[in-house]
């Protein structure tokens, strides 16, 4: 294993690693006080290098592996490499490209929704990981031998599983199944936060309009304060106290103190201000820029019951097929169907319709039924 610790020794691991078809890659980072997440080791193999880069170094300049994130001759495998990609796209200003995540491979193959690392290692290779330096902190220096080596082992386990992967997809014939969501990977999109929509992540249970609207500008202030601040988003301000502000619709500093959870120096300082003009905008806001409610599918109607008929035959059909259903169709596509059966959903295209959506157009039409199979003790689909 290398240690990587300054520029020219990076330059040359990447020159070596471009030399082959795929790189195995897996980033340690914090999170906890910033809302952009410190990188503190990249680690990185193939099939015969196996190497730790030290971003903190002050003598590294991570171009180099930026540069080879963007090779187009070298496959890119992560494992829930979402997080990971984001980092790297923040610093980089760059997606690996071509990409592969062996999480998602994994749902094509009946592993599970999201299996881990530890249970896929443990399945493919039959490898028990030591996960005691899992809650290291990885931004002190020095890092021990056994902090290096657990690091190590996300990579080089990786480089292992990745072939037997390809090997078990190219067999099923199952490899473009994962297409769509590997672009979906790849997408800027996926990484570029908008504070205007970060309201939608926030659960709640108000169909109120004014109230959403209260959600979304104070969600997208707080969003664009913690990016300033380098700050954690809740701990600027949780998503319960925001939800309690929206209900209480202060305005005034005084009224906002008094709002359930909120710290009254907050209240009466410069982000009670902020709160309140919020607040105020919201008030004389035009209407017509209100967030939209729209009314939910009614549990007596039709497309109620038609839609827990699919939700039924999603699951058959990912148990014949030993895949993720959410691989298949998300229930969200599935709701949008029985809202409009026209729409463009992806279980109506390729593998998907092949194994599901055809099966979809035949329960809709009354020419297939979902029976129980006494013999078996089983739910099925049958021709009427």
């Amino acid at each position: 294993m290398q240690l990587i610790e300054n520029t020219s020794d990076l330059k040359n691991l990447c020159t070596e690693l471009a030399k082959a078809p795929f790189v195995c890659v897996d980033l340690e980072f914090l999170r906890e006080h910033t809302y952009f997440a410190q990188l503190c080791l990249i680690q990185i193999a193939n099939s015969e290098i196996e190497a730790i880069v030290d971003p903190l170094s002050k003598e590294l300049d991570l171009q180099p592996f930026f540069e080879l994130m963007q090779n187009s001759e070298v496959t890119k495998v992560f494992h829930s490499g979402r997080q990971d990609i984001e980092i790297i796209y923040q610093q980089g200003h760059c997606i690996p490209s071509p990409l592969f995540d062996t999480q998602v491979a994994a749902s094509a193959l009946g592993y599970g929704e999201s299996i881990s690392y530890e249970n896929l290692v443990k399945s493919l290779l039959n490898i028990n990981l030591d996960k005691s330096s899992r809650l290291s902190d990885w931004s002190k220096r020095p890092l021990s031998q056994e902090q290096l080596q657990y690091a190590i082992c996300d990579v080089t386990h990786l480089a292992k599983m990745y072939p037997l992967i390809i090997e078990k997809l190219q067999n099923k014939g199952r490899l473009h199944w994962i297409d769509d969501e590997l672009r979906n990977l790849s997408s800027p999109f996926l990484y570029d936060v908008n504070p205007y929509e970060v309201w939608t992540k926030i659960r709640h249970r108000s169909h109120s309009s004014k109230f959403l609207t209260l959600l979304r500008e104070l969600a997208c202030w707080r969003e664009k304060r913690a990016m300033f601040k380098n700050t954690p988003r809740q701990s600027l301000l949780k998503d319960d106290i925001l939800l309690n502000i929206c209900s209480a619709c202060p305005l005034t500093k005084d009224d906002l103190s008094g709002v359930r959870g909120m710290r009254a120096d907050l209240a009466k300082g410069k982000i009670g201000d902020e709160i309140i003009e919020v607040i105020q905008n919201v008030e004389v806001m035009d209407k017509d820029n209100y967030v939209t409610v729209y009314g939910e599918i009614n549990s007596l109607n039709p497309d109620s019951a038609l839609l827990e008929i699919l939700r039924v035959a999603l699951h058959i059909i990912s148990a014949q097929s030993n895949t993720s259903p959410k691989l298949i169709a998300s229930d969200e596509e599935l709701k949008q169907y029985c809202s409009d059966p026209t729409c463009d959903v992806k279980f109506m295209h390729g593998w998907r319709y092949d194994i599901f959506g055809n099966l979809v157009e035949q329960i809709k039409s009354g020419t297939t039924a979902i029976v129980y199979n006494a013999d078996k003790h089983s739910i099925d689909v049958k021709k009427i």
